[in-house]
């Protein structure tokens, strides 16, 4: 990551003068000890106070050795304090979290130091990435507690007992680089001290003061917060922080029982939810949570255990998942501790959840997997329109990358389709060094998506994605602080042409045309064109309507190719930046946009839809398709008319409706509008009759079904559906929890029952087995049959349903391979 190195003036330097830590010398491989051998496994370490604290710096100091510089490891630590004193000081690595298991911060002490330094790159705090620190109060043996770090590295639950400084010192007692970062529902006795922080989100916490700032700092909610002027100096302050429900959080009840502890959902708040007491919300028992190891946990069985309707707590390491990680029940928590991180084998979305109320999602790393994946974490499927206002759905410290660790490739990092989502601090970073990076090969065309209505993210850092970073296309969504920077890695500007090749790059954060309403505070948008002189039209797209509004946003030219440049700062206002010198070259602001509601004054509508297409595809389903319309500005979207009342809208070509009455004809319409508001004539008129709803008990058409499985063998997944008995399907390997054959059907099916002919291989049955269905091959929700086999024919009945995709996962162990000679579905 490159990071423009800031000198600090005099009284920030004198406001620093002194820093030290002390840190024991030990060395040598990490102690086996007690510590490590909970129900959590062996990389997770959990202290009392009755421990030698020379004992739990040495275990701590032997991580960070190992840890300090290695950034793009697999190994993963957590260090976890039970209610009491500790006299320990020591430093915190990569893949490192630290935290209190009291209820409250209060309850676990640190008199001594946890302290992050970046002595290992000379003061350069900017890759100082991935660790956490929460739920304790640190009193600082030399008044001082150092964490320098940047993205993916937040803080909450903290109680400083003195300073917090933010960075760190080079070799030169200069204060060195640093681009964070994430502080939340935290109090600090005395000064912050940010230094050479580039930017930084405060969310519900409090100092004595705060000392500085250099280009995007941003409080919420947050009390003695500085004063002055946007953008000299660059600070943004929101009052209250409108609805959060803070992470959840492991701890040990006062009957020394693990439990996890659930905050409540919250608005218009302001200070830490602990700063007049308990934080208000719920305990949930740890026994009522899957707790997933690496070594032992598979997608299947994690699948399993949230289908019996446990949470799920991942523990420190590295999953490799073959299947998405389905959250299909309302107020399931899943928590990650020690940075797990889970990694998609297949090209399918990591983990999906439905369109459920109070989903609780933390602490989790995803690395994007060999395969390029339409989406890595989903919320709520396409179409999502519940209205979860009262029970959201809400994300907190979730890091999605694609290479550096590993080559990987998806098309989405977060896609948010739910209504109501609560998004409390993201890091989704396309490497731009280590394993894989590289324009055509760690690709991923956007960090986040959202596509629900009222969404609101606190903490949105963003960066190097092909094409735009952020891409919102629901109403009603709230951003409170951006940091982004657009890709380092462009070859040449016709490689990075957005609008059909008519504009010069992608906007890093893009608001559809077709949005009426969204509201943003403190963007920070960065540029390193490093490979060519590229240029970037506006950082910012929105459109120009009453209710799109922007506050205090940022544009710096950090370093590139000579040439290069941001034109504007959003839409076409802003200068542009392009050198380091003069310092408007280098950096320019917005401190306020509003869109006026007349736009361009476009009075000219949208050419009609043509070629309008119905297509019944099931006894309940039929599928839409027409034409593009033209527009003198552009198409902001498709309104669907059934019998001339409208049922949907589209930001595309084509609709499904679904949820139809079997054998029943129906009519469509379809117009266009634009982003004024200017709505065509009606497209033709297209009408189809829904198949009938009745069963014949009939094998169905295999014609250009497709079949693909995990694991695959020499005898190929097409042999399931080629009508010969003398060849057949197997996974070459024997039974074991987890193994899947999934089946294309190329259009949505209506079917009860399914045939796996094993006869021939008389052995080969599944011993155990889960029934999946899907629209997408995406989202698979809850099996719809298991079982068992006891023979070389296994049939599974279940009540009708339709969907595209069918899933069989084997769950049995056996020795003999899983084979099928004939795979058939009935209805």
């Amino acid at each position: 990551m490159l990071r423009r190195k800031i000198t600090p003036t005099m009284p920030v330097l004198a406001a620093v003068a002194g820093l030290c830590s002390l840190f024991p010398g030990v060395s040598g491989a990490v102690p086996a000890s007690q510590a490590n051998t909970t129900l959590f496994g062996p990389r997770v370490y959990v202290f009392d106070p009755t421990m030698s604290g020379t004992d739990i710096n040495n275990v701590a100091t032997s991580i960070f050795r190992t840890l300090e510089s290695n950034e793009f490891s697999s190994e993963r630590y957590a260090l976890l304090f039970k209610p009491g004193a500790y006299s320990v000081n020591f430093n915190v690595g990569f893949y490192t979290h630290v935290a209190g298991l009291g209820q409250n911060p209060d309850d676990v002490t640190v008199n001594g130091g946890v302290n992050v330094n970046a002595d290992w790159d000379n003061g350069n705090a900017t890759r100082n990435f991935w660790r956490a620190i929460e739920n304790l109060a640190i009193v600082p043996s030399n008044g001082q507690t150092q964490i320098a770090v940047s993205q993916a590295a937040p803080l909450r639950r903290l109680h400083i007992k003195g300073e917090l400084h933010l960075f760190d010192f080079d070799s030169n007692w200069n204060a060195g680089w640093a681009s964070g970062g994430f502080l939340a529902d935290s109090i600090v006795d005395g000064l912050v001290v940010p230094a050479s922080q580039q930017q930084w989100l405060s969310r519900n916490s409090q100092w004595a003061r705060w000392n500085n700032a250099v280009w995007n700092m941003v409080f919420v909610g947050s009390n003695n917060t500085p004063t002055g002027q946007f953008p000299e100096p660059p600070y943004t302050v929101v009052t209250k922080t409108p609805v959060i429900r803070e992470k959840p959080y492991l701890y040990v009840n006062g009957a020394g029982q693990y439990s996890v502890f659930v905050p409540a959902l919250q608005t218009n708040t302001q200070g830490a939810s602990w700063a007049s007491g308990a934080t208000p919300g719920q305990s949930i028992s740890i026994d009522q949570f899957y707790i997933a190891r690496p070594e032992t946990a598979s997608a299947a069985s994690i699948n399993s255990a949230l289908g019996q309707g446990k949470h799920l707590l991942f523990t420190p390491g590295v999953y490799q998942l073959n299947d998405t990680i389905r959250i299909t029940n309302a107020n399931t928590v899943v928590l990650g501790i020690g940075l797990a991180t889970l990694v998609p084998t297949s090209g399918q979305v990591a983990m999906s959840v439905a369109d459920v109320d109070g989903v609780k999602v933390a602490g989790l790393t995803f690395d994007g997997g060999p395969v390029n994946s339409p989406s890595i974490l989903e919320v709520g499927p396409t179409g999502s329109s519940r209205d979860h206002s009262a029970n959201p759905t809400s994300l907190h410290d979730i890091t999605v990358r694609t290479g550096g660790a590993l080559l990987g490739r998806y098309d989405v990092g977060i896609k948010i389709n739910s209504n109501h989502v609560i998004g409390d601090h993201f890091w989704l970073w396309r490497a731009d060094h280590g394993t894989g990076a590289g324009w055509t090969s760690n690709v991923s065309k956007n960090g986040l998506v959202v596509n629900g209505s009222q969404v609101t993210i606190y903490g949105l850092f963003n960066e190097h994605h092909n094409e735009y970073q952020t891409l919102w296309n629901g109403n009603g969504g709230r951003v409170y602080f951006y940091q982004s920077e657009i890709p380092y890695d462009v070859p040449n500007q016709s490689s990075w042409m957005s609008k059909n090749g008519t504009l010069n790059g992608y906007a890093s954060y893009k608001v559809a045309d077709s949005v009426s309403t969204h509201e943003a505070w403190g963007l920070g948008i960065y540029s390193y064109f490093r490979d060519a002189a590229v240029k970037l039209n506006s950082a910012i797209e929105a459109p120009a309507v009453q209710g799109v509004k922007f506050h205090h946003m940022t544009t710096v030219w950090l370093n590139g190719t000579a040439g290069s440049e941001i034109t504007h700062v959003i839409n076409n206002t802003g200068d542009r930046v392009y050198a380091n010198s003069p310092a408007t070259a280098m950096r320019q602001t917005v401190t306020e946009f509003a869109g006026s509601g007349g736009g361009t004054n476009d009075t000219q509508a949208p050419s009609a839809p043509a070629g309008l297409t119905a297509t019944a595809v099931s006894s309940s389903q039929i599928n839409l398709s027409w034409n593009a319309s033209s527009d003198n500005v552009g198409v902001a979207g498709y309104d669907i008319f059934r019998s001339g009342v409208q049922i949907a809208s589209s930001t595309t070509t084509s609709y499904s409706n679904t949820g139809l009455t079997a054998a029943t004809a129906y009519s469509y319409t379809v117009k266009a509008r634009d982003a004024a508001g200017n709505v065509s004539a009606a497209s033709n008129t297209a009408s189809a009759t829904t198949q009938s709803g009745g069963s014949t008990g009939a094998a169905l058409s295999r014609a250009g079904w497709t079949a693909t499985s995990s694991p695959t063998s020499g005898d190929v997944p097409a042999n399931l559906l080629d009508g010969n008995m003398a060849t057949r399907w197997s996974t070459g390997t024997p039974m074991v929890n987890g193994q899947s054959i999934t089946i294309d059907m190329k259009a949505s099916k209506t079917f009860n029952k399914i045939v796996m002919d094993s006869t021939g291989s008389d052995g080969d049955y599944a011993r155990g087995y889960q029934v999946f269905v899907s629209n997408d091959g995406a989202n698979w929700g809850s099996a719809i049959a298991t079982g068992a086999g006891s023979g070389p024919v296994v049939t599974a009945t279940f009540a009708a349903r339709s969907g595209r995709y069918l899933r069989v996962v084997q769950t049995g162990s056996n020795s003999s391979w899983w084979s099928i000679r004939e795979f058939n579905v009935y209805y």
